[in-house]
């Protein structure tokens, strides 16, 4: 088979799974008044960034000319996307603040109850004692305890119990209402999955683990049970592995790697039911 004709095929398999993939997309952009024309504009320097940096040749200088025919973006709109350098997508100050202190809170032996459930804490104590004070001070010295605890409560992240302790909110494991955090975590958690995905078709070999149990033709009730279950074990598992990575990192010397395990749970009406009603699988 010709070099053309495998590309033509590749083109044609993709195009169902990716316009799947995008279509929840699109609904965010439309919702968010990005158009066509922006997003245009935004996939062609993508495009372009991705060739030069992603796809040089080793040893040999990528020149417009490579770039244009990889991207069939024509060569003087090449030459004046290049040189960008590689996105880098920095971490809001606040964001990394307070997922690092949730982190500590849900991880460290300290704060947690026997069953690695976080504490409610007194605003202060004496001496080392857990505390959101000793909480804070244990992830930044740069920061007042009582200047994040102001910002927690006013953001619904903790509340105050009838004992006057400070508790962690289960709204605080997952940032909402569109803001920087949650749109941070969007783009980070997103990439990952679809860059594990990625890898793994056109590697040799699926490298990341990107698996799902899934369920056609439920009834809303058996849906919505299913989806409750799946939450409860998802936050077990997550909290067992921030703390033994919050463990394993005492002892690290560090390095240039990053590691991210996430969990996603969803439910939707599809329409029509499948000939089997109970129809399911994992992949």
């Amino acid at each position: 088979m010709s070099e053309m004709s495998e590309t033509a095929r590749d083109e044609g398999a993709l195009h169902r799974p990716v316009a799947r993939l995008l279509r929840p997309l699109v609904r965010l952009f439309v919702a968010r008044g990005i158009t066509f024309p922006a997003l245009t504009n935004l996939l062609r320097e993508l495009y372009v960034n991705v060739a030069e940096y992603d796809f040089a040749l080793p040893g040999k200088e990528q020149t417009d000319s490579r770039v244009s025919l990889l991207t069939g973006i024509h060569r003087k709109e090449v030459r004046r996307l290049r040189g960008a350098g590689a996105p880098v997508s920095a971490v809001p100050a606040t964001v990394s603040r307070t997922s690092r202190i949730i982190a500590r809170w849900i991880a460290d032996p300290r704060f947690t109850d026997p069953d690695g459930r976080p504490l409610a804490l007194p605003r202060s104590a004496d001496g080392e004692a857990p505390s959101f004070e000793t909480l804070v001070a244990a992830v930044t010295r740069d920061l007042r305890p009582r200047a994040v605890l102001d910002e927690w409560l006013d953001r619904g992240l903790a509340f105050s119990d009838e004992h006057g302790r400070v508790v962690l909110a289960e709204s605080a494991y997952v940032p909402k209402g569109g803001g920087e955090p949650q749109l941070y975590y969007f783009g980070r958690n997103l990439h990952d999955h679809i860059a594990a995905s990625v890898a793994n078709v056109i590697g040799e070999t699926p490298r990341f683990l990107e698996r799902a149990v899934h369920y056609d033709g439920l009834s809303e009730d058996l849906a919505g049970r299913l989806e409750a279950r799946a939450r409860a074990i998802a936050m077990d598992a997550l909290r067992e592995a921030n703390r033994e990575a919050h463990a394993a990192c005492e002892d690290d010397a560090g390095g240039r790697h990053r590691w991210n395990f996430g969990i996603y749970v969803y439910t939707e009406e599809s329409g029509a039911a499948p000939d089997d009603p109970a129809a399911g699988g994992a992949a």
